[in-house]
């Protein structure tokens, strides 16, 4: 997948528009983490637009006023991005944060600071429909294709951020780590509370029954759906190509899936929504691949 719109840094694609080497490299080895820094890191099309809206609800203690006066790439910048590193190093502490970067590419101060870093995981097969409407409507991303090429592509790590199955492996290394907290998409579809009341704890957050359950409503996908703050409609029409669908919206049949380019980034809560989209044969492809890479991790996921 070679094209003007991408290019490499140690061995990962990443868009042109607002990433340069310079940044990454500035993240890597110089970017100070403080420790009472969070972030919210995941590989694309985990579940990171919920974890930021639940992650900035908590961080009001269930008060939605922030969320919905302030832009989500505003008050959870992304580190890698040359315009999210300038709102970091602007802004006061604590500071929330967000990447996708991997383990490896990760700043190095994370290892002597007490950072929180929430690592949340998704069903690498909803990963896959999730990215592959992500790109149709991106124009920093090259156009996927079809499914079976981009599924190809995927598989191979030949995507932005590069292989879903490196970056949760190299993740997995510090999974022990205090200051590490594992998350999946699929709990907190499962028990939105249940993980909120998780996060918190590990946040050191402590939060009365009422603002656990202002945090778990307002983050809720209607709500984020219908928060211009959060949704992704106020995006330039030169990065995202608004014709062509919503940024968060819900994914339900093959059939409307197959029609529409539309986006199913947020997929409404939908777990195992790729059954929907997945051939037989690609599905099994995509097994004979993920057991393949993944035999040596003895980690349970709620996938499996």
């Amino acid at each position: 997948m070679s094209s003007a719109l991408y290019f490499t840094h140690k061995g990962i694609l990443f868009p042109n528009k607002e990433y340069d080497v310079e940044t990454l490299n500035f993240v890597e080895n110089e970017f100070q983490l403080l420790d009472d820094d969070v972030l919210n890191v995941t590989y694309p099309k985990s579940g990171t637009n919920w974890m930021q809206e639940i992650l900035g609800l908590i961080w009001h203690n269930g008060d939605p006023s922030w969320v919905h006066s302030s832009f989500v790439w505003d008050r959870s910048p992304w580190i890698e991005s040359t315009h999210g590193m300038k709102i970091a190093l602007a802004s006061p502490p604590p500071r929330l944060m967000a990447s996708h970067m991997p383990f490896q590419l990760f700043p190095k101060s994370f290892l002597q600071s007490k950072a929180k870093v929430i690592y949340t995981l998704r069903n690498p097969k909803d990963v896959l429909v999730s990215f592959y409407h992500h790109s149709k409507i991106f124009k920093i991303f090259k156009d996927p294709g079809t499914v079976e090429e981009f599924l190809e592509e995927f598989l191979s790590g030949n995507v932005m951020y590069g292989s879903w199955f490196d970056h949760v492996k190299s993740w997995l290394e510090v999974k022990g780590r205090p200051n590490v907290f594992f998350n999946s998409y699929e709990e907190l579809q499962q028990d939105l509370r249940g993980s909120v009341e998780k996060i918190c704890l590990f946040l050191g957050k402590e939060l009365n029954s009422q603002q656990i359950d202002s945090v778990v409503e307002n983050a809720s996908f209607q709500k984020m759906k219908d928060n211009p703050k959060s949704n992704y409609t106020a995006v330039s029409d030169d990065i995202l190509d608004h014709k062509k669908g919503k940024f968060l919206r819900k994914g339900k049949s093959r059939a409307s899936w197959v029609s529409s380019v539309a986006t199913c980034a947020f997929a409404g809560g939908i777990v195992g929504d790729w059954k929907n989209h997945l051939t037989v044969a690609q599905n099994e492809r995509f097994d004979r691949v993920y057991q393949e890479k993944m035999r040596r991790v003895s980690v349970t996921f709620p996938w499996d």
